[in-house]
């Protein structure tokens, strides 16, 4: 009886040892299962998406400012385009003025130009004594008013005199005739003063020249 009494008792460790031949024969969870690829964060794909739109403003930004940039050289050149076209026509409206002025001003002179004429022809046998000396003083001061009154409007006596070569298109030759003094083409003697207004011939000089 107590042999059976024996056999029926167990020592803890007997009792314990199947527990532990159950924990070495169940495999580990981590060993059953591959680890897992990452999945993507819902708060990095949300960044990805903004940083997108971001780009897609900046670019459609540009694209406005190189557009407007474009306008505003059109605008620019075409602004100094008819600047330029107004300052032309400014200037041709100012030269027509001036041509017309010109012309005014020398279809009047030329009724003058005769009493000129004969006042340079009195003066040039002026007396130089007694009451007749006086009288050719106030003459001559007369003559250099007007001279003056003329070249306030533009007008100028065209330059010739003894020696001076012809120019058909100042001077108008009355006799071409032989001279020991001068040379082919030369003046001998201007026989009535020509003038001028500006670039414009308002009457010739009429001179002798020599052949």
């Amino acid at each position: 009886m107590a042999k059976k009494k024996h056999d029926a008792e167990e020592t803890p460790e007997e009792m314990q040892q199947p527990e532990a031949e159950l924990e070495e024969t169940v495999p580990a969870p981590e060993a059953e299962t591959e680890a897992a690829p990452e999945a993507a964060s819902p708060v990095e794909g949300d960044a990805a998406t903004a940083e997108e739109a971001d780009h897609a403003d900046v670019d459609a930004l540009q694209a406005n400012l190189d557009a407007a940039r474009a306008q505003m050289q059109e605008y620019l050149d075409g602004w100094q385009r008819e600047r330029a076209a107004f300052a032309n026509y400014r200037r041709r409206v100012e030269e027509q003025q001036e041509q017309a002025r010109r012309e005014l001003v020398a279809s009047i002179v030329k009724r003058y130009l005769e009493v000129l004429d004969d006042l340079e022809l009195a003066l040039k046998n002026k007396p130089t004594e007694g009451e007749g000396a006086a009288w050719a003083e106030g003459i001559e001061l007369i003559y250099r008013k007007m001279l003056a009154v003329l070249e306030a409007e533009g007008v100028k006596p065209i330059e010739a005199g003894p020696g001076t070569p012809f120019d058909p298109h100042f001077h108008e030759a009355i006799t071409h005739e032989p001279h020991d003094d001068h040379g082919s083409e030369e003046i001998i003697e201007v026989v009535r003063r020509g003038y001028m207004i500006g670039d414009q011939v308002l009457r010739p000089a009429l001179v002798r020249v020599a052949q």
